[in-house]
């Protein structure tokens, strides 16, 4: 009686190899659409033809698409493929240096597509850096902050000391929120059956929404929406803190012992069971080392989004720049390296000490 083949545990299924090819050939398709667009737009238009602003015709995109296809199609069935080789679907042998690979040829050359195309974007000028003017200037603001006025001491500690409060806050309101997200955003607790996964779906698609969008932007949201304040620079801290930490967190779970979890589960222990007694034990320290790295963290980030009136000592330094009193912002830039050095060296201290 013919028995049926068993698949080796590494090797892939036909649904793997099929959505393994598919994303190598999504990969290869927007490589190749940027290369014939940087390629056209800035290596031709702005290098070749010497155009400063070329103009932008909205069927460019369409023909870099187009022809972005038809050159990963082509490449699909070749060597050439950068999608296959990083996404493992032919093997290579490994005595073979990789930088004489076929794709890591390609890969170098996109690679200098970009550093050229970086370059003339930025208009990077060496000329304009060394510049007489520019030098004169630039001795003019070093000499003044170098001269800081320690007349407006009291208004900056002030403001260094709500700096903190606030970023402090933010990290309380963004613990309890955090915590729980962990739990539903890790994938070997939440992969049981299609709820808890479909729960774990959103809540992850809702961490990294929040995540990807930067605090200083939150922060001008909340400045909108309560007032230019401190209090719109810590809402705007605690939710990137929330999705931030419950990342840290998630993936803190995901990388813990399965043993103890087993061994619950066996006892017949209810769901919260397990996680209370055989989840939450495994990651206390390591919770409150990133916990402590957060706050060091929104200390800094407070400063920037007191820029666009998240309050602190990034609002008074945002005055002060803008009325060009080069003196007093000085004074707050070095109030604002000491709180910055001050809370980088007693937070390091305090995650070696609860190792």
């Amino acid at each position: 009686m013919a028995t049926k083949t068993e698949r080796l545990p590494h090797e892939p299924t036909n649904m793997q190899l099929i959505q393994k090819t598919g994303q190598a050939f999504c990969l290869d398709v927007f490589l190749w659409f940027y290369v014939v667009l940087a390629s056209h737009k800035i290596v031709y238009e702005k290098i070749i033809l010497g155009l400063r602003y070329p103009d932008f015709h909205w069927n460019q995109p369409i023909t870099a698409l187009v022809v972005g296809i038809v050159i990963a199609f082509a490449l699909t069935f070749t060597r050439l493929s950068i999608g296959k080789a990083c996404f493992g679907l032919y093997k290579r042998d490994p005595n073979y240096p990789i930088m004489k690979e076929p794709f890591s040829i390609l890969g170098v050359f996109i690679l200098l597509i970009t550093i050229i195309s970086g370059i003339f974007i930025t208009q990077i000028s060496i000329r304009e850096f060394l510049s007489e003017s520019g030098l004169q200037g630039a001795r003019r603001i070093f000499t003044a902050l170098f001269q800081p006025n320690m007349a407006i001491f009291e208004a900056a500690l002030f403001a260094a000391i709500e700096t903190i409060y606030m970023a402090f806050i933010a990290t309380i309101a963004a613990l309890p929120f955090a915590f729980l997200f962990g739990f539903f955003a890790a994938r070997n607790l939440m992969a049981d059956s299609k709820f808890f996964f479909t729960i774990y779906v959103l809540v992850r698609f809702f961490l990294n929404m929040t995540r990807s969008i930067e605090p200083l932007v939150w922060a001008i949201i909340f400045s909108v929406w309560v007032g230019i304040g401190p209090f719109a620079g810590m809402l705007a801290l605690s939710l990137h803190s929330v999705s931030s930490l419950a990342k840290l967190y998630s993936e803190q779970i995901e990388n813990i012992s399965d043993g103890p979890i087993e061994a619950i589960k066996a006892t017949g222990a209810h769901p919260i069971q397990v996680v209370w007694y055989g989840v939450v034990p495994q990651i206390v320290l390591p919770y409150l080392s990133f916990t402590i790295y957060r706050w060091d963290i929104n200390v800094r980030m407070a400063t920037v989004i007191g820029l666009v009136g998240g309050g602190g000592i990034g609002t008074l330094l945002m005055q002060y720049q803008g009325l060009a009193k080069w003196n007093e912002v000085g004074l707050l830039v070095l109030v604002i390296a000491s709180i910055v050095w001050v809370m980088d060296y007693s937070s390091s201290k305090i995650r070696e000490a609860i190792k």
